[in-house]
């Protein structure tokens, strides 16, 4: 699936309704177990060059009014807090309609590297496959990778999603133009926004340039149009 709390050294540059959420959490002491992932058939290892990126974040609460597991128990229960956004990754995209993945072989990630982004991606075997993934392709070090993407959605700014939600009005531009209202380098075409088959928000998905600056989404690139309906599902 190419689809995703924040450490103390930026919590400064976090909302208050991002800090409630970091307050929170507590990543557990000892870490769930991972398996190691890497290329299959149907996804195979493909390097080619990037040629953007994309910061992919997660509503939490959609994620867990589905079919869960005891994967799932620190994201969705009360162990781990009340999410909302969370972040998915940072997937590298190529010049083209494809993507580069699985660039290198990699092993099980450290303990310490998963409960260090526990808080963000609370997920272990996601921040797993994650670096499998897509971060292989970016650079040999599992830290440096998640670093970069921890701070660049720890300088994320959220809008009222409880208020958003009671609107019976709700498109997916509406949800993108509040987002982009509260982060001044952001609009609401460098955002793409994912839905369940149902019209439940899913997912975002901010485009980057090469040096990681918000950019202008490509036409075809995925996502529900922005007059689409939407609807946002609170814990």
């Amino acid at each position: 699936m190419r689809k995703a709390l924040i450490p103390v050294m930026v919590m400064a540059a976090i909302p208050a309704t991002v800090h409630a959420q970091v307050e929170q959490c507590v990543a557990p002491r000892i870490v769930p177990q991972v398996r190691a992932e890497g290329p299959t058939e149907k996804e195979p290892r493909r390097v080619i060059p990037i040629g953007s990126y994309t910061l992919a974040l997660s509503w939490s609460p959609e994620h867990c009014a589905g079919s869960t597991s005891a994967k799932d128990a620190f994201q969705c229960g009360g162990r781990g807090g009340q999410f909302g956004f969370v972040l998915h990754g940072l997937w590298p995209d190529g010049t083209g309609k494809t993507w580069p993945q699985y660039c290198r072989a990699s092993g099980v990630l450290p303990p310490p590297v998963i409960r260090a982004n526990l808080c963000v991606t609370p997920s272990a075997q996601l921040i797993q496959h994650e670096w499998a993934k897509h971060g292989t392709c970016m650079t040999t070090r599992p830290g440096a990778y998640f670093d970069r993407s921890r701070k660049m959605y720890g300088k994320l700014r959220f809008p009222d999603m409880a208020a958003l939600a009671r609107r019976d009005d709700l498109t997916a531009g509406d949800v993108t133009d509040a987002i982009a209202a509260e982060n001044p380098d952001l609009r609401g075409n460098m955002m793409r926004v994912t839905t369940t088959r149902d019209g439940w928000l899913d997912e975002i998905w901010m485009c980057l340039d090469k040096r990681f600056a918000a950019e202008p989404c490509k036409a075809g690139s995925g996502g529900v149009r922005p007059g689409a309906p939407i609807k946002i599902r609170m814990p």
